[in-house]
């Protein structure tokens, strides 16, 4: 019996989703064919933006790494100075 009762109660999520699609369906299929496209296009574009993100990194930290041993280097101490 318990099971029986259990089923008949539809839960707020189950209820939410057919809401969902509900409205899915009053979309043109333009609309939809639209959506995906552009959902796929920028799937396939993270790839290329990640590879330059990480090559900006790499030139980031060597160019720290230049600098801050350029800036130490160059102020030298003279010690041959006659006063």
């Amino acid at each position: 019996m318990g099971k029986k009762d259990a089923s008949a109660t539809n839960l707020p999520v189950d209820q939410y989703r057919k809401q969902i699609g509900k409205q899915d369906y009053k979309k043109t299929k333009f609309v939809l064919k639209a959506t995906r496209l552009k959902a796929e296009a920028k799937k396939n574009s993270s790839g290329f933006r990640d590879a330059f993100l990480v090559i900006a990194a790499i030139l980031l930290f060597v160019l720290c790494i230049y600098a801050f041993f350029y800036l130490n280097l160059s102020t030298e101490i003279n010690l041959d100075v006659d006063e």
